[in-house]
Order: structure tokens, then sequence, then C-alpha cells
């Protein structure tokens, strides 16, 4: 009498996903990030949401010179087989340091900020406002700033004090457009995002 005996496979969804995202061609125009157990494709922004994120390049190359950090944007930022891509972010001159091991992007642990222009739509809001905010609190970014022009005419919230295990940043500064929000630690301390990079309050 024979006993057969079923194998048993087990899958790591992560590292399954992790290849996938690793091996994907994506088209010209969208990016793929890897958030919560599913890769998120979007599309690059419009021309709104380009020009304010260029403001916000140029403004901060400005702030940061001489510092030894500077703003980079459109990069893989990975943390764990998690990857993010924000509109902006800051990292220090030297990279090498902080370069993931496969040289796919840099890691979250040497980022020092990021930021994020919400584009229209229930979904854009969404990933910016809930996934990233998770994501990057838990990679332990020190300061998320979001710059959105759908809330109440426009508004910049700047997230400090990420809480890892919580997910979750411990602090929220909501600075309406037309006035300037201010980040408050780390190498962009005293940096503002007022209406020369937003633009007044709309509509």
């Amino acid at each position: 009498m024979f006993a057969l005996v079923a194998e048993e496979t087990v899958v790591d969804l992560d590292q399954a996903l992790w290849q996938v995202w690793k091996a994907m061609e994506v088209p010209e125009g969208f990016r793929a990030e890897l958030i919560e157990g599913a890769i998120e494709m979007s599309p690059t922004g419009g021309t709104r949401h380009f020009s304010v994120n260029r403001r916000v390049l140029r403004a901060l190359h400005d702030h940061l010179r001489g510092s030894g950090w500077g703003p980079a944007n459109d990069g893989n930022v990975i943390h764990g087989l998690k990857v993010a891509i924000p509109d902006v972010f800051v990292v220090p001159d030297d990279v090498d340091g902080i370069e993931h091991p496969e040289g796919l992007g840099v890691l979250a642990s040497g980022v020092a900020l990021v930021v994020e222009t919400v584009s229209p739509g229930s979904e854009s809001r969404r990933r910016d406002l809930v996934l990233k905010h998770r994501a990057y609190a838990t990679a332990g970014i020190p300061v998320y700033v979001i710059i959105d022009d759908y809330d109440d005419g426009g508004a910049v919230t700047v997230l400090t004090g990420p809480e890892p295990e919580r997910g979750a940043y411990a602090r929220s500064e909501r600075t309406p457009y037309g006035e300037d929000a201010v980040i408050p630690e780390g190498p962009a301390k005293g940096f503002a995002i007022g209406p020369g990079i937003t633009g007044e309050r709309r509509g």
C-alpha cells in the first residue's frame, strides 16, 4: 500500500512581488511602486503636478547648498521589500552609503525628507494620504510633506515623528496655501513651502 504525500509549497508574497517588480518593464509615463502587498501603477503627474515639484526641487537645492545634502526626484526609495517613488526627496550628496545592495535605488534609512504632491482622483489621494503615510512612517523617514491642491483650497501638511511599529506619524502640521509651511527639523530645517511654490489658495 502506498501513501501519497502532498508537498506543501509556501509562497512568500512579499518576495514574489519583489521579484515581479524587479522584472517589470514599466511603460513610459508610468511608475511602479511596491506598497502594502501590491504593485501600485500610476501615471506621472500633469503640468500642475510637474510644475509644483520642479519649484520644490529648485528651492530645496538652493536651501541645502553646501550642507552635504541635496534633493532628488523620481527615484526608488527602498525599505525591505517595499518600494516608493516620492515626487521629491532629500538624501546625502554622497549616496554610496545608502545605495541599495542591488543598485535599485536608495535605502529609506538614509532619506531625511519626502514630498508628495497629490494628484486628482480618489485613488491618488488614498495612495498619498493613507498608503504612503503608513509606508514612510514604517520606514522611519523623519519628515513627510504632502502638498494637496484638493484640501479645502489647498494645504501643505508636514508630518514628523515617525512611529514605525504603528505605521503613523506622531505630529502633523497643516498650513493652508497662502502661508508658509516650514520644515521643523533635519537637513531641510527652516525650508519654507509657500505661495512661491504652491500658488495662492485655489477655488
